[in-house]
């Protein structure tokens, strides 16, 4: 089997071992890179939507539509390409929590997520996000960045900001940065089993002459 190559500074591939056979701390950070980006190189470049996303909707009784818009890779950008209310697209946010519980939250397109909102809901003094790489291993037939709100499908507890539950029908990433699927909010957190929670950054959204 061939040993993996490891970049040098100077742009060339070498490898340096010791008499052991292993590599010496100081390429042990550029390994961990290199095993990050082959992660998630990994994940595939989809020109449809993520097939067992279909088949789990259609299996829980969701109606979804299907829209095909210009490439974009934000929740908002997608939400103007697809040209809904960004209030209506899903951003979804990865976490991980210090017992090993990796959770989905999601989002209006125009919020954030509060670490220590996520961290109270899930009843841990502090939560971590998920890197690309981590939710690229969680969702291996997805393109990175591009996981659906939908939970169940890999295995992950899904928790949503109580905004999310004030609209009638909400879309997100189809698990590419090409397609989404619009659904049924009341369905999709039926068979989600979303949790609702008070996960969003602060936001004054009053008009701006009423901030002065």
């Amino acid at each position: 089997m061939e040993r993996p190559e490891i970049a040098s500074t100077d742009g060339t591939s070498e490898i340096t071992s010791t008499t052991d056979g292993k590599i010496p701390s100081g390429r042990l950070l550029v390994a961990a890179t290199m095993l990050e980006e082959i992660q998630m190189n990994a994940n595939p470049m989809l020109d449809r939507p993520y097939p067992d996303l279909l088949t789990w909707l259609a299996e829980q009784d969701v109606e979804y539509e299907i829209h095909e818009h210009a490439e974009a890779f934000t929740a908002a950008s997608v939400a103007k390409a697809e040209g809904v209310d960004p209030r209506t697209f899903a951003k979804v946010v990865g976490v991980t929590t210090d017992d090993g519980r990796n959770v989905l939250c999601v989002l209006d397109a125009t919020d954030h997520l509060d670490l220590d909102k996520a961290a109270r809901a899930l009843g841990m003094s502090a939560v971590r996000l998920l890197t690309e790489a981590e939710l690229a291993a969680l969702a291996p037939g997805c393109e990175v960045g591009a996981i659906p709100a939908v939970g169940p499908l890999f295995g992950l507890t899904m928790y949503a900001d109580h905004d999310v539950r004030d609209d009638p029908a909400i879309s997100f990433n189809a698990g590419s940065h090409r397609f989404s699927a619009r659904v049924d909010r009341a369905l999709w957190e039926r068979a989600c089993g979303v949790v609702y929670a008070d996960l969003a950054v602060e936001s004054d959204r009053r008009p701006a002459w009423a901030r002065s």
